[in-house]
């Protein structure tokens, strides 16, 4: 049955709109914050959501951004009484359905429900279709040897539940060998759910992991489902597993072993069948070495290791790399001169895909369609012809200082940091277009926990 979630702070609202929706057979979930609406959402199955833009603990606006980056298919149609053309611009921009204003109209809410539901099952329909294509996608690019030998421990690995640890330098593309490795398992109808570790607190990571009971902690307002459990039956994917605190280490070993998990406050024993596929940058067996990360759990996580080799390795790979994203963007296929390869392995590619991915986005702006040389790349990526990684590394410590924030070097540790962290994020928020959800993904944090920061330094949230 269709389940729609009603998060608004008025009981009248709730009510009536409830009665409305049971009317044409629709099962309804009311909640009189976005915090409890979140809740809702993260235990129950939900196609729609009414969400008011005043309400208490958590704004409405705000609500949206954290929904769409979670649930980014899920329609979400604002309602509210103080409405104005910035509000319904910005709830648009955000991701919304529709904008209602209150009083609602009873033809008005009917209709714009059964659009977003229609748009909501193609959203499934298309997603389905792909999954169960005739002929699979390889989203994997390339030929090179390292790639090859990747695909391969794919294909050997996919079929088997035994654990993972995907190792490899950031940006090159370690949770696209985990989606692969899912999609080749039996588990591949069954939820991939992805934890990146480095972004979760210390102090949230094991509700995050295990769930919570009602009450266990101060904002536990509701029992909610940890990853373990969400991912049951599927794939649990620990991204930067070397992150990880040593006491939730220790947790997560002990659901290896066991297969069973206890949420936070509960004395309850839950079961769970999941296959576990890790990812770090770092050296794990290194981290053990210094005692920051458990040798039992590494040799658990261990089972079949996969390195996913860097690009600047790889340079062979790149035009067929650049191409497949230009596709992706909707730009015509460019053809490269012999010299581009040549050119490509002079370079560090310090990003690796990212930073490749970002280089199809200029070529697509700026450079047309056709055949493009060396000379086009160079300005594209502004370095200068015939430059080599040695030299560009060599100019990076003379222009590290005056990168810095001023005065970085004339405080304490603690100031320091929070000058860097001041500087740091202004820059990223302005390169993501002063878009919060865009920006506390592309630095691998919450949203809301970006919000805080950016209130903390006073840095503007509008251009």
């Amino acid at each position: 049955m269709t389940a729609i979630l009603i998060i608004d702070d008025e009981q009248g609202i709730r009510t009536t709109l409830a009665s409305i929706l049971e009317d044409e057979k629709y099962r309804v979930f009311t909640a009189e914050d976005a915090v409890i609406g979140l809740e809702v959402l993260e235990n129950e199955t939900i196609n729609l959501v009414f969400l008011d833009v005043l309400l208490p603990n958590l704004g409405g606006l705000e609500a949206l951004e954290r929904i769409k980056s979670r649930w980014s298919d899920l329609e979400v149609v604002m309602i509210s009484g103080h409405a104005n053309v910035d509000m319904a611009v910005r709830a648009v921009k955000l991701g919304a359905f529709d904008f209602l204003e209150k009083p609602l109209s009873l033809d008005k809410v009917l209709t714009v429900c059964r659009n977003a539901l229609t748009i909501q099952k193609l959203k499934e329909e298309n997603t389905d279709l792909r999954k169960h294509a005739v002929i699979p996608k390889d989203e994997i690019i390339g030929t090179s040897k390292g790639i090859h030998q990747v695909k391969t421990m794919i294909k050997q690995a996919a079929g088997s539940d035994a654990r993972i640890l995907i190792t490899g330098e950031n940006g090159t593309g370690k949770e696209l060998v985990a989606r692969a490795i899912h999609n080749g398992s039996s588990r591949a109808g069954k939820a991939f759910v992805e934890v990146n570790c480095a972004a979760i607190p210390d102090t949230l990571i094991e509700s995050e992991l295990f769930g919570h009971e009602k009450g266990a902690f101060t904002d536990a307002i509701a029992t909610r489902k940890g990853r373990f459990e969400i991912a049951s039956g599927g794939t649990l994917f620990l991204d930067e597993i070397g992150d990880m605190s040593l006491s939730a280490q220790a947790k997560v070993l002990r659901v290896l072993q066991e297969q069973t998990i206890e949420r936070v406050g509960g004395e309850k024993t839950i079961t769970v069948d999941v296959r576990v596929v890790a990812a770090t940058n770092k050296d794990l067996e290194k981290e053990c070495e210094a005692g920051r990360f458990r040798q039992d759990l590494f040799f658990r996580l261990n089972v079949i290791p996969i390195f996913m080799p860097p690009l600047r390795d790889r340079p062979e790979d790149i035009p067929m790399l650049l191409n497949h994203f230009l596709s992706e963007l909707g730009a015509e296929k460019i053809n490269f001169t012999p010299e581009i390869t040549e050119f490509f392995s002079s370079y560090n590619w310090p990003g690796n895909i990212r930073e490749l991915k970002n280089l199809a986005e200029r070529i697509a702006v700026m450079a047309g369609s056709g055949t493009i040389g060396v000379e086009m790349i160079a300005n594209l990526m502004q370095r200068p012809l015939g430059g080599a990684p040695e030299k560009e590394e060599k100019n990076i410590s003379k222009s590290f200082n005056s990168e810095l924030p001023s005065g970085i070097f004339n405080v304490g540790y603690n100031e320091a940091k929070e000058l860097f962290e001041k500087s740091y994020l202004t820059y990223k928020f302005s390169q993501n277009g002063y878009i919060i959800s865009k920006t506390a993904e592309d630095i691998g944090i919450y949203p809301s926990n970006l919000h805080a920061k950016l209130r903390k330094y006073g840095i503007r949230t509008e251009r």
